[in-house]
């Protein structure tokens, strides 16, 4: 890099993480990384979440470059050839400037004239989320970050725009809402709101093409003579986007996919980037967004309808830290979650619209129907406020698109339900646990909780198989019943091992006072029977019966 004239131009410089598909890691250009995507298998950010927010890019990319797909029939000529790589060499060639990291009036997600009355320049902790909050093992930043080189400052460039935390930012001059100096909290960037859902591909070319939507589908709102990726729009000053303006937006997936969340000027010299400027952008507000962000479910929110006084309000679901993936399949397939009629959601979850995408590739262009869906769940946990990452969520569960179709739907609501058996059976072993930990004397919450990680360790594996086995021309209740008698199996066995190391106190039993009063004996004998009677009733599957006939409800 010249000191006259500091360029990074990452249509050409190395950046992106890749892992191909000998399994060997490499980091490639974004001219590189169209070139080599049917050889890579994935991007391998230094998070899951960067991830996410580097795959948005790409398609931003693409779909600029393709002014589409306008329909499914443009959709299939990309899949059934190649990414159009001519078009996107012209495309970078033309825009090469905005993707210049260094670039003194254009630079690459950044606002090159921002600075605070003070000019304060602040630690790139500011932007690199993998810096430890509190207790500093495992982590290779102790000592928080001191530099970057341009590769990894462009990178965590485009994870803060998509993932920056709340809290106290830079005081920007020109930016009206700061205050004494300061830019007071609005929320987390925008992909920090999602409970992202991703499609995965055999390879790179097909994870962006399958999650590259067609501007026709009718879920989407989408105006295609306005939609734009930020670097086709005016350079980005302190200032929030005109409010008029920001109540239209976005106009469609280039506009969302690189939204401007934030104010950015990197400080660099020839060594690499040293410092950072980090101040609040252009807000998003998550509410109702469901028509214009297809990667992720969207709930319905009834505390919100009533403190907003309208009718209907859906915000974005967020993957639950605790719970694998397929526990929320419900949401995914059906728009259904446990425990809807509580929280009065019903059939008001609203599943990614990715997913629906995907459902029409399989009826209606050329996936095949038994096309097996690989979800990968990513989403940040944030603590305090909002103003660290507690925890990166990262998750996969494949799935037949079928359960995906209208047309097929008793077999998606029987593998819901399915997910429903898992849960309550988990829900038993976890009792008996209890039971074992009263006859004994000792208390009963910790080996009920214990009993309840055990339990769903255990079923995670055979779930996610008997998933993945499902076709089309399975009879959806047998298709349960088989589930069904593998969770029985599963979990009986662990019950069995829970009575026998229950030892001679719990074997020995005692007087315990049950929920609605009674003093009755307690002992393993009779935690086990009635652990054997519950997980027989809520499985009935598992009974043994003719092949012809009907299993029970």
């Amino acid at each position: 890099m010249s000191s006259e004239t500091p360029s990074f131009d990452l249509t050409r410089q190395a950046w992106i993480p890749v892992v191909g598909a000998d399994g060997t890691s490499s980091m490639v250009s974004l001219r590189e990384v169209f070139v080599q995507a049917r050889t890579l298998r994935r991007i391998a950010g230094d998070l899951p979440t960067q991830d996410f927010a580097l795959i948005r890019l790409l398609l931003a990319i693409l779909h600029d470059v393709v002014d589409g797909p306008q329909d499914l029939d443009e959709w299939e000529e990309l899949w059934s050839g190649d990414l159009p790589l001519s078009r996107i060499h012209e495309y970078l060639d033309d825009h090469h400037e905005r993707f210049d990291l260094l670039h003194p009036q254009t630079p690459f997600l950044q606002a090159p004239s921002l600075h605070t009355a003070k000019n304060e320049v602040s630690s790139l902790n500011k932007i690199v989320a993998d810096v430890p909050n509190g207790a500093a093992y495992f982590t290779m930043r102790g000592r928080g970050a001191q530099r970057l080189g341009f590769a990894e400052a462009a990178r965590w460039l485009v994870h803060v725009q998509a993932f920056d935390t709340s809290g106290i930012k830079s005081g920007a001059i020109g930016d009206p809402r700061v205050k004494g100096g300061r830019g007071y909290p609005q929320g987390v960037a925008w992909a920090g709101n999602l409970g992202g859902v991703l499609a995965v591909g055999e390879d790179l070319r097909e994870t962006l093409l399958l999650n590259l939507i067609a501007f026709d589908t009718t879920t989407l709102r989408c105006d295609p003579k306005k939609d734009r990726p930020i670097w086709r729009r005016e350079v980005l000053a302190a200032a929030p986007m005109d409010e008029v303006e920001a109540v239209r937006r976005p106009y469609g997936l280039r506009d969302l996919y690189t939204w401007p969340s934030r104010r950015v000027r990197l400080h660099f010299d020839e060594r690499g980037v040293h410092g950072v400027v980090l101040a609040y952008g252009d807000a998003l507000a998550a509410r109702n967004r469901y028509a214009e962000e297809p990667m992720t479910a969207w709930r319905r929110s009834p505390f919100q309808e009533k403190k907003l006084k309208q009718a209907q309000v859906y915000l974005p679901r967020l993957h639950d830290p605790s719970r694998s993936a397929w526990r929320g399949l419900g949401a995914l397939v059906a728009g259904k979650a446990q425990g809807f009629e509580q929280r009065q959601e019903a059939a008001q979850i609203v599943r990614p619209r990715i997913l629906d995408w995907l459902a029409r590739l399989t009826v209606e262009g050329s996936l095949p129907p038994g096309f097996l869906l690989r979800a990968r769940l990513i989403g940040a946990v944030y603590g305090t406020q909002q103003s660290v990452i507690d925890e990166v969520i990262d998750d996969e569960i494949r799935m037949p698109v079928v359960l995906l179709h209208e047309q097929d739907a008793e077999l998606g609501m029987e593998a819901i339900d399915a997910v429903s058996d898992a849960e309550k059976a988990v829900g038993i072993l976890a009792d008996l646990a209890a039971d074992l930990a009263r006859a004994a004397g000792d208390a009963a919450e910790p080996r009920q909780e214990a009993a309840r990680g055990l339990g769903f360790g255990s079923l995670d594996g055979p779930f996610r198989e008997w998933l993945a086995a499902l076709e089309s021309t399975d009879e959806p209740r047998l298709a349960r019943a088989t589930w069904q008698r593998v969770a029985h199996q599963t979990i009986r066995a662990l019950g069995r091992d829970l009575v026998e190391a229950a030892g001679p106190s719990a074997w020995e039993g005692r007087v315990v006072t049950t929920n609605d009063g009674r003093a009755v004996w307690l002992s393993s004998t009779r935690a086990d029977q009635i652990f054997t009677a519950r997980l027989a009733k809520i499985l009935p599957g598992a009974r043994p019966h003719d092949a012809t006939t009907e299993v029970p409800a």
